[in-house]
C-alpha cells in the first residue's frame, strides 16, 4: 500500500519529497530579519543601515552589501563576511576577533580602534580605509589591498602580510613585532617609530620607506630593495641585512 501522508517515514510519493524539499531550511534567514547573534543576511542588501553596536556574533554577511553602513561598536566575532562590500562603513571601535573577511571590499572604511584579532582578510581590499589604532595581532592579511590605509599604532603583530601592498600606508608607531612581511610592497610607506622585531621583510619592496627610529632588531631584511629607505636612528641589532649578513648587536642607523 502506498502511503501519502506527509508525516510518515517510508514510501512517500514523489509530491511529497517535493514538498519536503522545498521546505525552510531550519535556521535560514531572510534580508528583513532583524539584526541578531547568527543572523543570515546572505547576499541582503543593507546598504547605509544603522546597526550601530549590534550583536551580528556569528553572523553569515557573506557577499552582503554594507556600503556606507553604520557598525560602530558592533559585535561580529566570528561573522563571515566574505567577498562583502563595506566601502565607507563605519566600524569604529567595532569587535570582529575572529571575524572572516576574505575578499571582502572595505574602501575607505572606518576600522579605528576595532577588535580584529585572528581576524582572516586575505586577499581583501582596503584602499585608504582607517585602521588607526585597531587590534590586529595574529591576523592573516595575504596579499591584501592596503594602498594609502592609515595603520597608526595599530598592533599587527605576528600578523600576515606576505605579499600584501601597503604602498604609501601609514604605519607610525605601528608594532609589526614578529609579522611577516615577506614579498610586500610598502614603496614610500612610512614606519617611523614602528616596532618591527623579528619581522620578516625578506623579499620586499621597501623603496624609499621611512624607518627613522623604528626598531628592526632581528629582522629579516634578506633580498629586500631598500634605495631611498631611511634609517635614522633605527635599531638595526642583529638584524638580518639585504645581502642576508647579520648587522652587529647594537647597530644604529646603518648596518656595518
Amino acid at each position: 500500500m502506498r502511503i501519502r501522508d506527509c508525516s510518515a517515514v517510508v514510501l512517500l510519493s514523489p509530491l511529497c519529497l517535493l514538498a519536503l524539499l522545498q521546505w525552510p531550511t531550519a535556521g535560514w534567514s531572510a534580508c528583513d530579519d532583524p539584526p541578531a547573534r547568527r543572523v543570515n543576511w546572505l547576499h541582503c542588501d543593507k546598504q547605509g543601515a544603522d546597526l550601530t553596536g549590534a550583536d551580528l556574533r556569528e553572523a553569515v554577511l557573506t557577499q552582503t552589501n554594507l556600503t556606507a553602513a553604520k557598525l560602530a561598536g558592533a559585535r561580529l566575532s566570528g561573522a563571515d563576511l566574505g567577498g562583502a562590500t563595506l566601502g565607507r562603513a563605519d566600524f569604529a571601535g567595532a569587535t570582529l576577533v575572529g571575524a572572516r573577511l576574505v575578499s571582502a571590499h572595505l574602501d575607505q572604511t572606518v576600522l579605528v580602534g576595532a577588535s580584529m584579532a585572528g581576524a582572516r582578510l586575505d586577499r581583501a581590499v582596503l584602499t585608504q580605509a582607517n585602521l588607526s589604532k585597531a587590534d590586529l595581532s595574529g591576523a592573516r592579511l595575504y596579499q591584501a589591498a592596503l594602498t594609502g590605509a592609515d595603520l597608526s599604532g595599530v598592533n599587527l603583530s605576528q600578523a600576515t602580510l606576505a605579499q600584501a601592498d601597503l604602498t604609501d600606508a601609514k604605519l607610525p608607531g605601528a608594532n609589526l613585532s614578529g609579522a611577516t612581511l615577506s614579498r610586500a610592497v610598502l614603496e614610500n610607506a612610512v614606519l617611523s617609530g614602528a616596532h618591527l622585531h623579528g619581522a620578516k621583510l625578506d623579499g620586499a619592496n621597501l623603496l624609499n620607506v621611512d624607518f627613522t627610529g623604528a626598531d628592526l632588531g632581528e629582522a629579516t631584511l634578506a633580498d629586500a630593495r631598500i634605495d631611498g629607505a631611511r634609517f635614522a636612528d633605527a635599531k638595526l641589532d642583529s638584524t638580518i641585512w639585504t645581502n642576508r649578513r647579520r648587522c652587529p648587536p647594537g647597530s644604529v642607523g646603518e648596518c656595518r
